[in-house]
């Protein structure tokens, strides 16, 4: 929750506009500034909101809330109050250099819904966004969706200190629902995910039409990038809603196919196997959760996210999309409930009703993307394994007929979350520089200025400092 700070309600801005005016002679009606967040130059730059309406900047928020900071990036909103870094933890490794000195306006709000799982800014409310104009603007948009369950701060300290720093606008949904029991959002199994995918568009449209009247002019190029379930909704929209984008950045998205692969068919082998392979050394274990999809060395990752992120994983997407099931029977556990162990190891997707396989098919990817698109993948992701996950979606961009237009990355040593790598620095590589390079490559091709990077493998240097520098020429055409 925020720190105390005074603030203007853009939905009510009409009243004290002239007000305003009068403040900021000559430079256009401003939002309010944040106490420690007050950007006093007198450029006519600084903090401007044109056109400025009684809706406010924002068409279609129920709620918006607007600030004139400092700064921007999180070594200045950690200290007002404008993010949350608990969205954001472990999702980068420690040593990693961001900028900051970036002023400007953000806005926080949420559109119409009736779910309230974030309670983010003191709101309990769904559909929480945030979105970020730097004064010094570029003329482009950046669209993201959080990662996992969390919410719209997630990508805060990965993605947006770092593109506002280059001028670009940024905005971000928690996406409709979060947390462990986002599944509970909706009526019917899948509702939820489908929901991902609405929002993004909303904010999408709505960001674009809020930068064109805060600058007075429209964005000219509008990326869409993230994590994980951002990387996935970043494939969907460049599928579904092409038109919204110049192009997008997946990092290692998660794949859904109603045919499977996806999550309900390799982490149930997982759950069903590690046991024996961390209590005895099983070899017979260990194979069978490799021909889940899991990488050869990859072992030393699969405690952790036995622990952290397999069964949780597994049950609350199981919940989502096939949420009649009961893995507790199997398990021997009168009941399954969050905080019960393995419940769902005896999972079999195949065998599950033809209407789970529905559920899942209404949120699954095609391959069909109609914009630009670069994957990233570490090749010891051991949560969405590569081989089950980003190979089998570029095979569905090939059979499309659209890998004229992507590139997959698989880079080497990379692990799904980037701040594993304080654990294993020797042994692990983040794949953060390497993201940022090619989101810098993609948009150097769709301004006609370079070429797209090739597709291949991407090893892990033996020296230099892997945490902040990633060269993309480098890519092999192989792994190995």
């Amino acid at each position: 929750m925020r720190i105390p700070c005074t603030r203007v309600l853009l939905a009510g801005l009409a009243a004290g506009l002239a007000a305003f005016v009068a403040a900021w002679a000559g430079g256009g009606a401003g939002a309010q500034l944040a106490d420690e967040g007050q950007d006093t130059g007198s450029d006519s730059r600084s903090c401007r909101l044109q056109d400025a309406r009684a809706e406010g900047l924002v068409p279609g928020a129920e709620v918006q809330d607007g600030d004139c900071l400092r700064d921007l990036t999180t070594a200045g909103t950690r200290r007002t109050g404008h993010t949350d870094p608990n969205d954001w933890e472990g999702l980068h490794a420690s040593g990693t250099r961001n900028p900051s000195g970036v002023p400007g306006l953000q806005v926080d709000g949420y559109f119409p819904d009736g779910s309230a799982t974030n309670t983010n800014n003191g709101w309990a409310h769904d559909a929480q966004f945030v979105i970020r104009f730097p004064n010094r603007w570029n003329g482009k948009l950046v669209i993201t969706g959080a990662p996992g369950v969390r919410e719209q701060y997630a990508n805060d300290f990965i993605i947006s200190d770092w593109v506002l720093a280059r001028g670009y606008a940024f905005a971000a949904t928690d996406k409709g629902n979060t947390g462990t029991a986002f599944y509970r959002d909706g009526r019917r199994p899948g509702d939820a995910v489908a929901e991902w995918h609405r929002r993004v568009e909303q904010l999408a449209r709505a960001a674009k039409a809020a930068a064109e009247r805060y600058y007075g002019r429209a964005p000219r190029r509008t990326y869409v990038t993230g994590i994980s379930n951002g990387g996935y909704l970043a494939r969907y929209a460049l599928e579904n809603t092409p038109g919204l984008y110049d192009g997008g950045v997946d990092w290692e998205g998660t794949l859904f196919r109603a045919q499977g692969p996806n999550l309900l068919t390799f982490l149930p082998p997982a759950l069903r196997n590690y046991p024996e392979y961390r209590a005895t050394g099983s070899e017979e274990a260990r194979r069978a959760i490799i021909r889940a999809g899991f990488a050869p060395g990859s072992e030393f990752l699969w405690d952790y996210h036995y622990l952290v992120y397999w069964d949780l994983t597994q049950r609350i997407y199981r919940e989502e999309f096939d949420p009649a099931y009961d893995g507790a029977l199997q398990a021997g556990i009168p009941f399954c409930q969050e905080g019960t162990p393995n419940c769902d190891a005896d999972y079999e997707y195949a065998e599950r009703p033809r209407s789970v396989k529905e559920a899942v098919g209404r949120v699954s990817n095609t391959g069909r993307i109609g914009r630009p698109m670069i994957t990233l993948h570490g090749d010891l992701d051991a949560l969405l394994p590569v081989r089950v996950d980003s190979d089998v979606y570029r095979r569905l961009v090939e059979r499309a007929g659209r890998a004229g237009i992507h590139r997959y990355i698989v880079v080497g040593r990379g692990n799904h979350v980037d701040g594993l790598y304080d654990r294993y620095p020797e042994r692990l590589r983040p794949i953060l520089p390497c993201y940022r390079a090619a989101f810098l490559a993609l948009d150097r091709y769709v301004e006609g200025r370079g070429s797209l990077p090739r597709n291949g493998f991407l090893p892990r240097p033996e020296s230099g400092d892997v945490v902040n520098r990633c060269d993309l020429g480098e890519v092999r055409v192989h792994r190995g």
